[in-house]
């Protein structure tokens, strides 16, 4: 039994030796596809390019409009002197956002009356829409306080000495900085890993079917459960080796810490590098083609991207999809790599992730190979 299964992994590291392009595939992607994801992928928001309409023209006007600008997040790209520039400046999305001041802002301040601030907003990317409005919020806030704080000092300054004040201190645990790139080079890890492994298994497999050689090798007397064992091993061991690559490259390049347990962390890879292998096996008993294993690996690992948790909160889904996400390995991964990497957590921790992700694959394990069985009678 295990001569034969050997036999197959040398079989399958050969065809991968002769294969430049496989080498190829498997090294350079992922290192670019991490580099890429991780510049790319952000959920913050800088340099967005604004209009100005200020009215007022008073020293309270250009302070607080300074303010945008000294904080990085907004460029003033237009000083527009009439709203009809601006409806073609948003209508052709030049700008996302504007900013009015109307006249008599500073004598509404000096008078201690409220002053308004009008934003405008295109709402068609409502996602940087959002995240843009609550910058301008903090900033308005703050604004607000210190010209309420000078003004009591000039009118009151006895006074000003005593007035009780609220000052908030962030301490943000695990992400000081809180830098987007610590939360998305670990889901990046998970998703590369996803999509390489389900390609690898399903396509190879697949391809046996569509040259006729799996035929040739059913006939000689391997059994499939050692044909499976041949076939998906050396594909563990290629996506073994991609992971390690993929996390030493955006944790060295992006300077993403890791604070946790090596060996816990790879336990999570192994379990889940078996349950996608048993995903990819499952995906080639579907498949007479290539383009057919295409076309159902697309449909399988775009909504497990979707639902992992790795761009959108799985709390904000509705309760239907929430459901769907307990049957994702990615979900269960994405905690083990953000738990290890960023929080140092161990099995005491992730013991439920890692329980989810051990009966997927003994459950994906019997169907795939019930299917194998099906597929080859």
């Amino acid at each position: 039994m295990f001569d034969r299964i050997w036999c197959m992994i040398v079989k399958e590291f050969l065809q991968l030796r002769r294969d430049k392009y496989a080498r190829f595939r498997l090294l350079v992607p992922p290192i670019i596809q991490m580099l890429v994801y991780g510049y790319a992928a952000t959920f913050d928001v800088n340099r967005v390019q604004i209009a100005v309409m200020d009215f007022d023209h008073s020293q309270e006007s250009r302070d607080l409009l300074s303010r945008f600008t000294f904080t990085g997040r907004f460029e003033v790209a237009k000083v527009l002197s009439n709203e009809q520039e601006l409806k073609s400046l948003i209508g052709r999305s030049d700008v996302p956002m504007a900013l009015k001041i109307e006249p008599g802002f500073a004598e509404l301040l000096r008078k201690g009356q409220t002053a308004h601030l009008q934003v405008i907003v295109d709402g068609t990317n409502s996602n940087t829409a959002l995240i843009a409005v609550g910058y301008v919020n903090q900033i308005a806030d703050q604004f607000s306080q210190d010209y309420a704080t000078y003004r009591l000092e000039q009118m009151m300054p006895a006074l000003a000495a005593v007035v009780p004040q609220i000052s908030l201190e962030q301490r943000p645990w695990y992400n000081p900085d809180l830098n987007s790139q610590w939360f998305f080079v670990p889901g990046v890890i998970g998703s590369i890993t996803l999509m390489m492994v389900v390609t690898l298994t399903a396509f190879a497999i697949v391809r046996e079917r569509e040259i006729g050689t799996l035929e040739q090798v059913m006939v000689t007397p391997i059994r499939p459960l050692e044909f499976i064992l041949g076939k998906t091993i050396p594909f563990f061991v290629v996506g073994l080796a991609d992971v390690i690559l993929v996390a030493v490259v955006g944790t060295l390049w992006f300077q993403v810490p890791f604070r946790g347990n090596v060996l816990v962390l790879l336990l999570g890879v192994v379990l889940f590098l078996l349950s996608t292998l048993n995903v990819g096996l499952l995906i080639s008993t579907l498949s007479s083609t290539q383009q057919q294993a295409f076309v159902l690996g697309f449909f399988f690992l775009n909504p497990a991207f979707t639902l992992s948790g790795f761009a959108f909160p799985i709390t904000s889904m509705p309760k239907a999809m929430r459901m769907i996400t307990y049957v994702d390995p990615l979900r269960y991964f994405l905690v083990i790599l953000r738990g290890t990497f960023l929080k140092g957590v161990g099995l005491d921790i992730l013991w439920p992730q890692m329980l989810a992700l051990a009966l997927l694959t003994s459950v994906l394990m019997l169907i795939s190979v019930a299917r194998f069985h099906k597929s080859i009678d």
